[in-house]
């Protein structure tokens, strides 16, 4: 497919360097070969899922292994805002973060927004969730923001009314296998969500008559 360009821009805001994989990869990926600019904001550096490296040199793994993920998937810049993992809610306030998001924001005027479920049960997905509603509420956001899956699996209970966004990812599922494993480090999450990776791009393909397809819910 020829890419076509179009100056607009899709963000995606997530707490790890590979919740942006496993959630919306294909559907982020198949935006990129449209033309679309993805923009990426990570919330950590991620360096708690290395417990045998010092935390410098394991956020410097975990970032270059993002970047490569990133790079297969077309995106076009990541942010990292380096919140330590498992105190999100009370450094967001601290460390200015909610200004350097909007500014972001502000900057890249992105059409959509894709972020974590309300439904996840990790803590720092969910503060993420809750944080990014916070920030389109107060600056008016106008474009449309949509939830994915991560840890909660088909479970969104909180959302399951909204409208919902299929994705046909047929063209793109293996760029997102290959980014979901070019995090080596994550042997950990690697073994527990490959499954659901495929189990889920496949899941969703038959149910809407698709090869791979991935779902999300509207938040806004």
């Amino acid at each position: 497919m020829e890419k076509k360009t179009n100056n607009k821009s899709i963000m995606c805001i997530c707490a790890h360097n590979d919740d942006q994989v496993i959630g919306a990869g294909g559907a982020l990926a198949k935006y990129a070969k449209e033309g679309y600019k993805i923009i990426t904001i990570i919330m950590s550096f991620g360096e708690l899922g290395i417990v045998h490296f010092k935390e410098e040199e394991a956020r410097k793994i975990r970032v270059k292994e993002s970047r490569r993920a990133d790079k297969i998937l077309g995106f076009e810049r990541t942010h990292y805002l380096g919140l330590t993992e498992g105190k999100f809610a009370e450094e967001i306030k601290i460390k200015n973060i909610k200004e350097k998001i909007i500014n972001i924001i502000k900057k890249e005027k992105p059409i959509k927004i894709f972020t974590h479920a309300t439904d996840d049960p990790h803590p720092d997905h969910r503060d993420v969730n809750k944080f990014v509603l916070d920030i389109a509420n107060q600056i008016d956001y106008k474009g449309e923001i949509y939830s994915y899956n991560i840890w909660n699996f088909f479970i969104n209970f909180k959302n399951r009314y909204n409208p919902k966004m299929v994705v046909d990812i047929t063209d793109t599922f293996k760029l997102k296998a290959s980014a979901f494993d070019a995090h080596k480090s994550q042997w950990h999450a690697r073994w527990s969500l490959t499954w659901n990776v495929y189990f889920q791009a496949i899941y969703y393909g038959l149910k809407y008559k698709k090869k791979y397809a991935e779902v999300f819910y509207k938040l806004r």
